[in-house]
């Protein structure tokens, strides 16, 4: 098997060659597909002998799609800027490439908050499906929350090894982060006719942090765990928020 390895980036000096050093010996070809990055990430990728597109950004979907379009081999490896593979997935994929059995391959993402690996509020094991064929399947359009989507379940094999996403530095970038993903959310939501009453941001965002919290055992994180369910409550209310105040400017 021949594995190109494809990631999107803008403005991702500070991880893209973290990611890209964990790869350069699994792939025979590396695509980066930038949103015209005005920091270093450019310079950086050409270290690695990257081939580089440059292409609007239109939504997570449709942007890892077109990259995908780009690749040189059928067989893709899809992966974020912050992201990096651990050295049990690596091998996983050596392993794989020599004998390619099924057409896509699925594995553990473990999520870290700074420099600690979250065990729960959700986010371990995120199961991912990353290895694929695109000849017979492919990453959906869809602006955010993305995903190769794959109906047959038999289809897809199960690799040993984490996919290691370091998500935020800090609790200013995860609220942040949940901003944007929640300001996305929104306009899809209040382009579809979506109304939402008075309390329903307040209903959403405390049951958000309740089942992040409890029901999925945040607290056994600790602080970190905390901060997580606090941000994730809050990219929740954000999210309704702005819908009803969509959905009330449109009645004007």
């Amino acid at each position: 098997m021949k594995l190109s390895v494809v990631i999107i980036t803008k403005n991702e000096e500070r991880n893209i060659e973290r990611c890209l050093k964990s790869i350069v010996d699994v792939a025979d070809e590396i695509l980066v597909v930038d949103s015209f990055s005005t920091d270093k990430t450019i310079e950086l990728c050409g270290k690695y002998g990257v081939k580089l597109v440059k292409h609007k950004f239109e939504g997570y979907g449709s942007q890892k799609l077109f990259a995908t379009e780009q690749a040189h081999f059928d067989y893709i490896l899809s992966l974020d800027a912050d992201e990096e593979l651990s050295k049990e997935l690596k091998e996983s994929i050596l392993k794989t490439k020599v004998n390619p059995a099924y057409d896509c391959y699925s594995f553990n993402r473990r999520n870290f908050f700074g420099k600690k690996p979250i065990r729960f509020c959700g986010w371990y094991p995120d199961k991912k499906i990353r290895l694929f064929n695109r000849l017979k399947i492919n990453w959906n359009d869809k602006q955010v929350h993305e995903s190769i989507e794959v109906l047959d379940r038999q289809m897809v094999s199960h690799l040993s090894g984490d996919l290691n996403h370091y998500t935020s530095s800090s609790a200013y970038e995860l609220i942040e982060k949940g901003k944007q993903y929640a300001e996305i959310n929104a306009g899809i939501l209040i382009k579809s006719g979506k109304s939402v009453s008075f309390v329903t941001p307040y209903l959403k965002g405390c049951f958000h942090f309740l089942k992040c919290y409890l029901l999925k055992f945040g607290f056994l994180d600790g602080c970190a765990g905390f901060i997580i369910c606090l941000g994730s409550a809050n990219s929740t209310f954000h999210k309704y928020s702005l819908v009803r105040k969509g959905s009330l400017s449109n009645r004007i």
